[in-house]
């Protein structure tokens, strides 16, 4: 494979948009395969990365930072994007404002070193069964709604994207 779109998941939305950035890759006549970074034996292997995490706590999940540190070296002179998987579009009034002040603390809790071309945040997925009752009542006094906020128009144009510029050289 020429491409690696990397995820890390906990709850499987992360890994549907990984899929689709791959399959959108693959209809532009690229070889892409998406896989749970954690999975990935090597790294060079690979001429161009897509990373991408869900966020829990302002950072990426601790399989996809291990990654990113363990092939800092490979990473570095190849092409890289990344992005994350948070909540933003599930907030509502004030709070979805702020949403977009998480993306430089994400991107600060990442190992150091890491260049990359872009980075989106997206949102994901968020069900009442995957918060406990505590942050079930957090969520809903800050405004929260749960539900499937992805927005694959956005996903498939970022991913498009890639697409051109790779194609580009």
């Amino acid at each position: 494979m020429d491409i690696l779109v990397g995820y890390a998941t906990a709850h499987g939305s992360t890994r549907e948009i990984a899929e689709r950035l791959a399959a959108g890759l693959g209809e532009a006549g690229l070889k892409a395969e998406a896989r749970a970074m954690e999975t990935v034996d090597d790294a060079d292997g690979y001429r161009a990365f897509v990373l991408g995490s869900a966020v829990h706590g302002q950072t990426w999940l601790d399989p996809a930072k291990e990654f990113v540190r363990d092939n800092l070296d490979v990473l570095g002179p190849r092409p890289v994007w990344i992005f994350s998987v948070g909540m933003p579009g599930a907030l509502r009034g004030p709070w979805r404002r702020v949403a977009a002040k998480e993306i430089p603390v994400i991107v600060e809790s990442l190992p150091g070193g890491l260049s990359y071309r872009d980075h989106r945040l997206f949102s994901g997925v968020i069900t009442r069964e995957q918060l406990p009752r505590g942050a079930r009542i957090r969520f809903h006094l800050v405004g929260g709604r749960f539900g499937d906020y992805r927005d694959w128009a956005a996903i498939d144009s970022w991913g498009s994207g890639i697409a051109d510029e790779l194609a580009r050289g």
